[in-house]
């Protein structure tokens, strides 16, 4: 069978639920073989059993796990999609251990994960590398100082990677969703219930498989397209001038 992408192999992070889920799902009907990484055992092995990706357990913070798996792979597509947002709220109200875990999440492991398939990808001569970013790296949210910082840090990095793989046939990728409906926001909320409904039930919101659709999009451009930024938000939503109209009843 012909497939749809150049590519064969595609490792995603933070696979086991929502947007990672979605992507592992759509990857997987383009007939890609896909490696599936996250830390929950049961949620990755419900995923493997349906989509038929391959399960590895791990932390994406833990390097020399990360450096194991990869000498083991040849991977032509990294979707870093992994993220957390630990704590919410003004920096000096933040403790030390939420700010680390943020940047360490969102930040210190993609630009690893790179580090760790760029010279496979060179050597081979293809590759596309898929950030899922945030709005949150380009707009003002107020209480998410880690975490946005780590977002404007990747979006630095995509740009530096592109002129620095020019003319290797290597593709760099960022979608940069607006409120999608995941459990992102449920540790920094306490799993709060009311909160989260808040957030996701009286508005019209992006869902995983939309987001998933996007990273099918840019795999599936020609050869000599690279979609270098897209930028996914509900209808409703105009991040820069923070205005998000209610769902109409």
């Amino acid at each position: 069978m012909q497939l749809p992408t150049l590519y064969r192999s595609a490792l995603v992070t933070g696979a086991s639920r929502g947007i990672g889920a979605a992507i592992c799902r759509t990857l997987a009907g383009l007939g890609m073989q896909v490696h599936a990484v996250a830390r929950s055992a049961d949620s990755l092995r419900a995923l493997c059993e349906e989509t038929g990706a391959i399960a590895h357990c791990a932390d994406v913070t833990d390097l020399d796990s990360m450096e194991r798996l990869l000498n083991t792979l040849d991977v032509d597509v990294l979707v870093n999609n992994a993220g957390q947002v630990a704590a919410l709220g003004p920096l000096h109200d933040l403790d030390a251990a939420a700010i680390d875990s943020m940047i360490d999440v969102n930040l210190r492991a993609p630009l690893h994960l790179m580090r760790l398939v760029l010279p496979g990808m060179i050597r081979r001569g293809r590759g596309h590398i898929v950030n899922i970013g945030s709005t949150s790296g380009t707009f003002v949210f107020p209480g998410t100082a880690p975490y946005a910082a780590a977002k404007a840090g990747m979006t630095a990095a995509n740009r530096v990677l592109r002129h620095d793989l020019a003319g290797r046939n290597i593709r760099v990728t960022e979608i940069s969703p607006g409120r999608v409906r995941t459990d992102i926001y449920r540790d920094a909320l306490d799993g709060e219930a009311g909160k989260l409904a808040d957030m996701y039930d009286k508005f019209r919101t992006v869902h995983p498989q939309d987001i998933a659709a996007a990273v099918a999009a840019a795999l599936t451009m020609p050869e000599q397209v690279d979609i270098s930024f897209m930028e996914v938000v509900p209808t409703d939503q105009a991040p820069g001038g923070h205005a998000y109209a209610p769902a109409k009843s």
